[in-house]
């Protein structure tokens, strides 16, 4: 198949027929998701700018477009930009992953009311397959806009192509769309795919775009008109999927069931150097749930544990120390308090007084599905365990993730994150609900929604 592409007058009457109730792929993005999200409950921050930090409020990793119009670079650290976003009248925010990932779930339910073929890409994108006349698709798209705008109060942009890939193009142009959707017509393509710079093709990572580009081929029109064993030579078989996608050739399936991970981390750095052995354990009691949960979630098990603990080496006026330990299981495990036990150990044996610690690391590996698991002979399997963390999972989802847990968190404890400018958990916590006045004006909606 050639890289032309040919509009519907030109095709033959078969496949215009064909065309009209065809399928296609959209891709749904959440605009500026991190910053839509506190803006959900917050009608007093429309129009200004709105940044969300990092872990431990260090830097920007999230900004609304009036934050982006102000040319700050994304991960740049708070305090080199903190006068700047005063003056900006900026709202600045911690990370809240609780409400990201309820409004998350949210915006997911949506969509799966308009198609039950969706692939969940990430917290704020998702594939669809959605099917119709150009002018039926079109449609759908505006009513999906519409719909999560209306219904969770955050912006959505549609890209449509017959790929993954050209549906990944149209959603970075839909962006800048009013109405936020972008379905080229068949002869808009050329054009669009010779603006787009082969770094930007999804898919093609910082070093294979330098490659290309040293070679002449900078945009996805050039990378088109490769011959495809040379693009399978020089960047593999994903390349070439890549290529085939570029050319119309749907070689991306959609992953409507997310394939189990085969293994799971949990680290994260301390807001302040850590020096109490009661801390270390804490953290890590804490990351060993926080990973036990996801596995469980996906319904699975593991076999090895891996602990590990380290220093700031940016501080080199600190002594510096990094180690960690790796514990085979004699059997699959994924019942918290064994997995919290078993990290408890490990760092009981890594822990050496004086030492200022910036970070821990737990991470679970050779992870199989239960049910599937090769067990020890001598293995019983208590099933009281099975039930006593569905009802723990239960009421940590319903209540928040900390209503019960393994190790008591101390309120002196210094090792949490740092979360100065955290908003509320409003869809997640009962103390965190807003109360609703009357008389209060409400936001105007969207276009109204066809019946």
């Amino acid at each position: 198949m050639g890289g032309s592409y040919l509009c519907n007058s030109q095709l033959p009457a078969g496949e215009n027929r064909v065309n009209r109730n065809r399928k296609m792929t959209a891709l749904v993005d959440c605009n500026s998701f991190y910053a839509s999200c506190e803006r959900v409950f917050r009608p007093d921050l429309t129009g200004r700018p709105v940044v969300v930090l990092s872990n431990n409020d260090g830097c920007l990793v999230a900004m609304s477009r009036e934050a982006k119009e102000m040319n700050i670079p994304r991960g740049v650290p708070l305090f080199k930009v903190q006068k700047q976003l005063k003056q900006a009248g900026a709202a600045v925010f911690s990370s809240n992953y609780t409400l990201y990932d309820d409004l998350s779930r949210r915006v997911m339910d949506i969509l799966e009311g308009f198609t039950p073929q969706l692939e969940v890409y990430s917290i704020d994108e998702a594939f669809l397959i959605l099917q119709g006349s150009r002018e039926e698709l079109l449609n759908q798209a505006s009513r999906i806009c519409e719909r999560v705008y209306n219904w969770l109060g955050i912006p959505v942009s549609v890209g449509i192509g017959s790929t993954k890939t050209l549906a990944k193009i149209a959603g970075k142009r839909a962006k800048n769309i009013p109405g936020g959707v972008c379905f080229p017509a068949e002869e808009e393509w050329p054009e669009i795919l010779e603006a787009t710079d082969v770094g930007k093709i999804w898919g093609i990572g910082r070093q294979y775009a330098r490659k290309l580009h040293s070679r002449g081929i900078i945009s996805a029109a050039d990378l088109m008109a490769q011959e495809e064993s040379w693009v399978k030579k020089e960047m593999t078989l994903v390349g070439l999927k890549t290529l085939w996608e570029l050319r119309g050739r749907p070689s991306f399936t959609l992953e409507e069931t997310p394939s189990p991970k085969q293994g799971i981390m949990t680290s994260r750095s301390f807001s302040f150097p850590v020096t109490e052995k009661e801390d270390i354990l804490e953290a890590g009691a804490d990351y060993a749930s926080g990973a036990a949960a996801k596995m469980r979630a996906q319904g699975s098990s593991c076999r090895v544990i891996h602990t590990s603990v380290m220093t700031n080496p940016f501080r080199e006026s600190d002594r510096q120390y990094a180690r960690g330990i790796t514990e085979q299981l004699s059997f699959p495990m994924n019942y918290p308090p064994s997995i919290v036990a078993v990290v408890r150990r490990q760092l009981e044996k890594l822990y050496r007084p004086g030492f200022r610690y910036k970070k821990i690391s737990v991470f679970l590996s050779e992870i199989e599905q239960t049910g599937e698991e090769q067990m020890d002979l001598f293995y019983s399997k208590d099933d009281r365990s099975t039930a006593v963390m569905e009802a723990v999972d239960h009421i940590n989802n319903r209540y928040g993730r900390h209503t019960l847990h393994c190790m008591p968190l101390r309120p002196e404890s210094c090792w949490q994150m740092k979360r100065q400018y955290l908003s509320p958990c409003y869809t997640t916590k009962w103390k965190d609900i807003p109360v609703v006045r009357s008389g209060a004006p409400l936001p105007t909606p969207l276009k109204a929604e066809q019946s």
